[in-house]
């Protein structure tokens, strides 16, 4: 990947930039045709001067010295990496030209075709949920490797991916059928004042019904195309193909992007017809001739010669007569507070714990067993507690030795109970 800060100190040391007017744009719109219609990969040089002519006559009609005004434009776009030159001749002999990716891309934008209707959208919905249902069989039936390669991974990257573009193209046409309807509404506005109400309802009327089919075609069908696509997913990871897993992802990242896009623009056009609509009430259809409005304008632009204050006086607050309440305040329920923490008695330390210790260490000296020690132990124990002790004196000797025990241990009787025998270093 390409390093981020070294780029943009490249592009600021060569001065990189574009200046494009609109005779050089439908210049190159024209050559861009003029090469799909030929099946041409390259043009020549008459030919770009007489293309050259013919924008000239349509966008600045009555220029004069087109000829020259034609090279410094060849200059101008080979300078921009619009235009290259790819016969390689030099100065020998008229050259043959070809636009670059850069030119290409550009008159794409602008010959794209990206008006939003209904229609165009619930194909393209319905298309991708065919593919990714076709995809899904493919995948069920997929044996091999080369069967996940060529029947789900290329075509979630190829084909799903071009449908997802033409949803993407819809998008950036429904921002321009946004901004167009905010500058007519503008326009209308500013021209004319009061009749331009209806006019101004009929966009936001028809704009609306635009985005509530938007709302049902994109976030609706967003949840089917993510299952689709989970489904896929989850037989691709069953068959341990990363591909195809990764495939999904990109997709599934994409239709995340579609659905969060829809309702972005859904919240913000609905702000703004709603804004649109208070103000058509609150503030044309309350003054249509635009009195208010222009003695307002009349008093700004005067404000140095004659200016103007808003003076206020505080008004003092409303009294409120009332009854008086003579009901006697009675007094809160208290109690005495009490120390309620009982005092601490002394107890005598457990004497009898450190000389059960003292006997359990003094019988591991030399012994060899478990059962060893608790033979010396137990009989000084009441029949009672000798199950608890036994208990203790386990604890305490694996701490104090080393026991160690074979696999099946010996069960071996000791006074009137039987343990499981351990072996001590």
């Amino acid at each position: 990947m390409t390093d981020l800060h070294r780029l943009v100190g490249s592009l600021q040391q060569r001065g990189a930039g574009l200046t494009l007017d609109t005779t050089d744009l439908c210049f190159l719109i024209v050559l861009r045709d003029r090469a799909d219609r030929a099946a041409l990969a390259s043009l020549e040089e008459e030919i770009l001067y007489d293309v050259y002519e013919q924008v000239c006559d349509l966008t600045d009609p009555g220029a004069g010295q087109v000829r020259k005004r034609a090279t410094h434009a060849l200059q101008r776009l080979r300078q921009q990496r619009l235009l290259g030159r790819v016969d390689g001749a030099g100065l020998v002999r008229a050259g043959e030209y070809a636009l670059t990716r850069l030119a290409t891309a550009i008159v794409d934008f602008f010959l794209a075709d990206e008006a939003l209707t209904r229609d165009s959208l619930t194909i393209l919905t319905r298309t991708l949920a065919s593919q990714l249902t076709e995809i899904k069989s493919e995948a069920s039936r997929a044996c091999s490797p080369e069967d996940w390669k060529v029947r789900v991974s290329a075509p979630l990257r190829i084909t799903v991916a071009d449908l997802i573009s033409g949803i993407e193209r819809r998008q950036r046409g429904m921002d321009a059928q946004q901004r167009e309807v905010r500058e007519e509404i503008g326009r209308l506005l500013s021209k004319d004042w009061f009749s331009a109400v209806d006019a101004c309802e009929d966009l936001l009327a028809s704009t609306s019904t635009t985005l509530r089919e938007l709302n049902e075609v994109l976030l609706q069908d967003t949840s089917h195309l993510q299952a689709l696509l989970q489904e896929i997913q989850d037989l691709a990871e069953a068959a341990e193909d990363l591909e195809a897993r990764d495939a999904c992802l990109r997709v599934q990242e994409q239709v995340d992007r579609v659905a969060a896009w829809g309702g972005a623009r859904l919240g913000a056009w609905s702000d703004y017809f709603q804004y649109v609509q208070h103000y058509l009430r609150s503030v044309v259809r309350l003054d249509p001739d635009r009195a208010l409005s222009q003695r307002l304008r009349d008093q700004l632009a005067r404000w140095v010669e004659s200016p103007f204050y808003l003076i206020a006086g505080q008004a003092p607050s409303a009294w409120v007569l009332r009854e008086p309440d003579t009901r006697p305040i009675r007094p809160a329920v208290t109690r005495p507070s009490r120390n309620r923490e009982s005092e601490l008695l002394p107890t005598p330390p457990d004497q009898a714990s450190a000389d059960l210790e003292d006997r359990i260490r003094s019988a591991l000296e030399g012994a060899h067993t478990l059962s060893e020690v608790l033979r010396e132990v137990l009989p000084q124990t009441p029949a009672e507690s000798r199950y608890l002790t036994t208990g203790r004196v386990a604890g305490l000797v694996a701490r104090e030795a080393r026991p160690h025990s074979d696999l099946e241990r010996p069960w071996v009787e000791v006074e009137d109970l039987a343990i499981e025998d351990w072996s001590l270093d």
